[in-house]
């Protein structure tokens, strides 16, 4: 089913009057590449049957508490997303955004939830990018005992994905000794060090600061975990959602694109070349 026309249009004049674009990222962004989005406990447990079978809920293994009860399953669950985020190829609209930002004075600027890394390797800079909730391709202790923050790249896990287990040693802190974690903000996470998501905030404040027109592109953003449709909305009226669920309380002025990031970006991409 074709995209009507009148709003693609519309969102293609916003971004002929614009100095700068923000692309507002959540799972959905992912789906197109292959990525699961973690949409409701069944979803989840179809894509860690291990997990289904022990009746865990995303809540309970994406939480610091995992890693200090059941380390090896934790980190069977983390292992298994990184080595998965490294081999995943970004669909075509990470580039078609990057056209697109390319012809703003400004560019673009990415505000992510997604701990996955796509952006960075889609092309986009990583001094343009804020990983709002951390990055899977980073480490932190678990007890964040010195509250440093160091690449994962070292670090090739092998799981056992039928048990959803961490075959082998997990990574550690080399000051303490202790077992690493992701550097994501997870559920219940008091632990979580935040610094290099603070330098990655105070870049985009910079930006927001000589940018007079923005656009915002929100993509597969939804309503459990709103900190990317909070962030969107908060930026101004010009504000496209591409998202194919049912949109009842869009903001006055937005434009909601009903279908899936690839689709969606793509129908504004042809609008652009018109």
């Amino acid at each position: 089913m074709s995209l009507p026309a009148a709003p693609i249009a519309r969102i293609a004049r916003w971004i002929h009057e614009a100095d700068g674009l923000i692309v507002a990222a959540g799972a959905g962004m992912g789906v197109d590449s292959g990525l699961p989005d973690f949409r409701g406990s069944a979803g989840f447990w179809r894509a860690y049957p291990a997990l289904g079978r022990a009746r865990l809920q995303f809540e309970e293994i994406a939480n610091p508490a995992a890693f200090a009860r059941d380390p090896a399953l934790a980190w069977g669950f983390y292992g298994h997303r990184l080595a998965l985020y490294r081999r995943t190829v970004p669909h075509r609209g990470f580039a078609l955004l990057r056209e697109i930002a390319a012809g703003l004075s400004a560019g673009a600027f990415v505000f992510t939830s997604n701990v996955d890394g796509q952006f960075q390797k889609a092309g986009f800079a990583q001094e343009r990018i804020m990983e709002v909730h951390g990055s899977i391709h980073h480490l932190q202790c678990q007890r964040a005992c010195r509250g440093e923050v160091w690449s994962a790249e070292g670090f090739e896990p092998r799981v056992d994905e039928e048990a959803c287990r961490l075959l082998g040693e997990p990574p550690r802190c080399p000051h303490c000794g202790d077992i690493a974690r992701p550097n994501i903000l997870m559920f219940g996470d008091w632990g979580w060090i935040a610094r290099r998501t603070e330098v990655q905030e105070a870049a985009l404040a910079t930006w927001l600061e000589r940018v007079r027109r923005p656009v915002v592109i929100e993509l597969g953003a939804g309503e459990k975990v709103p900190t990317v449709r909070r962030f969107a909305e908060s930026i101004g009226d010009r504000l496209v959602r591409i998202n194919p669920q049912a949109e009842p309380n869009l903001p006055a002025g937005a434009v909601h694109l009903r279908c899936g990031a690839l689709e969606g970006i793509a129908a504004v991409h042809r609008a652009l070349a018109e």
